[in-house]
C-alpha cells in the first residue's frame, strides 16, 4: 500500500465522523519539510472554519499514530475548481467533465492528456481528446483509453459557460 493510501485509510474515519468527505490525501516528500495536503469537501463547500476544525482532529490522529517519520506541514484544503481526482469513483462521478491527466509513463511518447471523460470501466478511463490532423490542419475528437494504475495525477479543468 502506498503512503497516500495508508494516510487515506488512517484519516478517513476521523474526517467522515466530523461530517466531511475525505476527497483525497497528497503527500509530497521533501528533504527540508514535506507537505501533507488533505482535501475535504461537504455539501455546499467548505470554508476556513471547516478546515481549522478538521486540522485540529487530524493533527491529533497524526500525533498519536505518527505515520510520517520526517518533519512535515499539514494543510487541510477544499478540492477547489480544479479538483484533483484520486479514485475510480471520482472519475465516474465526473463523467462528461474536462480533465487533465499525467501518466507515470508515456503512451505513444505522450504523458499528458487533456480531454472529456467518456466512460469508466474495469479500471480504464476513456477520454475524448483532440487530435490534430495534418491533412486538414484541424482538430478531431478521438478516444484515448488510460489504465487507472498508470495515472500519476488527474485534475478537473474548470469550465465557465
Amino acid at each position: 500500500m502506498q503512503k497516500n493510501e495508508k494516510l487515506t485509510a488512517l484519516l478517513a474515519p476521523t474526517v467522515n465522523d466530523l461530517g466531511y468527505e475525505l476527497v483525497g490525501v497528497a503527500y509530497h516528500p521533501n528533504s527540508v519539510n514535506a507537505l501533507l495536503r488533505v482535501y475535504i469537501d461537504k455539501e455546499g463547500g467548505v470554508n476556513l472554519d471547516d478546515c481549522m476544525a478538521v486540522n485540529r482532529q487530524v493533527s491529533a490522529v497524526l500525533d498519536v499514530e505518527d505515520p510520517i517519520a520526517s518533519k512535515y506541514t499539514l494543510e487541510i484544503s477544499s478540492p477547489g475548481l480544479d479538483r484533483p481526482l484520486f479514485s475510480l469513483s471520482d472519475f465516474e462521478k465526473f463523467i462528461g467533465k474536462q480533465v487533465k491527466i499525467r501518466l507515470t509513463r508515456p503512451i505513444e511518447r505522450q504523458r499528458n492528456f487533456k480531454g472529456r471523460i467518456q466512460s469508466v470501466a474495469e479500471e480504464r478511463i476513456v477520454l475524448a481528446v483532440e487530435k490534430s490532423t495534418k491533412a486538414q490542419d484541424s482538430e478531431q475528437l478521438a478516444e484515448q483509453a488510460l489504465h487507472f494504475n498508470d495515472i500519476e495525477s488527474a485534475r478537473l479543468v474548470p469550465e465557465f459557460d
